[in-house]
């Protein structure tokens, strides 16, 4: 099972009002992630974040610019890099907002009177990050309400498809920085939570999103800010007991994941199920239900891959013909990318292990 992330924290904004604190989370997150979580590989977009060498020997800029972000999830995500069983996270702190009935993350040269054009929706963001390999995206968003929004909303209100979404605060409210800790509430309860050992630690999605919920309402209240709550959308709703950190997790949180899989089996649901046993066997190798059920799926999606058989339809004078329903081959549609995308100049990666 591997973890792979991309950090992003934006504090200068050229026509927005420039936030304290969110290149400090970013630094803080990808210092977790590297150092204490042990992820594999994390992508670092920040003001003063510095630059990486592309194949071709050319230094690419990581400021958090729509044009470096958009280069980033188009060349990255073109091939699948990671496997079912394994996770990409993506963590923002910076502006959001909601505009024309979409969710979009700001870059550092946004303009708010050219939403469309020059910020990122999450929308395509998470189609972009489904294209890595991974089955298990998180989403851990931090974004303040910009405050040209006119309709009052913030982001979090998308639902995206295998994805676990977790935002700083519900739509209708705003995400606080806090001066006294040099943070924002919700980052700041996001690492201290994930740094929990033993009894109550917040392994699995749930208890994470339940720790969250009150932990950074405390916050606001003890430092004097208005109410801020976390607000977290997983689809499949079965996601919320999926484990994001192996080492912290108990055998009754194997077990539920062992009835989620099982459920999804009986409901027909096999590519789930196959997702939800591969993580089973991921963190217990030798799960003798785990290998019996991921033999018994494979056979049934074999047999659900098969071409319909030939069918005998009687015509008239008795007499019959045969008729071979029509194989239609399903091709995944593209989607358009943002506009302004096709003047950037591509480029691809290379892995750098952290």
């Amino acid at each position: 099972m591997a973890d792979w992330a991309l950090v992003i924290g934006i504090n200068s904004y050229h026509r927005l009002r420039s936030l304290k604190y969110a290149e400090r989370d970013g630094t803080l997150v990808r210092d977790f992630f590297a150092n204490e979580a042990k992820f594999e590989q994390i992508f670092y977009y920040s003001d003063h974040s510095p630059e990486f060498i592309a194949p071709d020997g050319s230094s690419q800029h990581t400021q958090p610019t729509y044009a470096n972000l958009l280069s980033f999830l188009v060349d990255f995500f073109e091939e699948p890099q990671l496997e079912p069983g394994d996770n990409f996270w993506f963590f923002f702190s910076g502006h959001g907002i909601r505009h024309q009935n979409r969710d979009y993350l700001m870059p550092s040269d946004v303009n708010p009177r050219a939403v469309e054009i020059t910020a990122i929706s999450i929308n395509y963001i998470t189609e972009r990050l489904r294209r890595c390999g991974a089955d298990n995206i998180v989403l851990l968003l931090d974004a303040c309400r910009n405050e040209e929004s006119k309709s009052g909303l913030g982001i979090g209100m998308e639902t995206h498809q295998g994805v676990i979404t977790i935002s700083s605060c519900a739509p209708s409210e705003v995400s606080y920085e806090i001066q006294e800790i040099e943070q924002g509430a919700f980052t700041y309860a996001l690492l201290e939570s994930l740094r929990i050992q033993g009894e109550g630690n917040c392994a699995t999605v749930e208890r994470l999103y339940k720790r969250l919920r009150y932990r950074v309402t405390e916050i606001n209240d003890y430092y004097g800010k208005p109410r801020q709550t976390p607000y977290a959308i997983a689809e499949p709703a079965s996601k919320y007991h999926l484990i994001l950190l192996p080492g912290q997790a108990t055998e009754q949180d194997l077990a539920t994941l062992r009835e989620d899989a099982q459920d999804a089996e009986l409901e027909g649901n096999f590519q789930l199920a196959e997702q939800l046993w591969t993580r089973v066997l991921a963190l217990s190798p030798a799960d003798p239900k785990a290998l019996k059920a991921l033999r018994r799926i494979w056979v049934k999606l074999e047999q659900t891959a098969k071409p319909p058989l030939s069918e005998s339809i009687p015509e008239l004078g008795n007499k019959s013909r045969t008729i071979t329903p029509p194989r239609y081959s399903e091709e995944v549609p593209q989607s358009p990318l943002p506009q302004g995308i096709l003047n950037l100049q591509s480029f691809k990666f290379d892995v750098v292990t952290v």
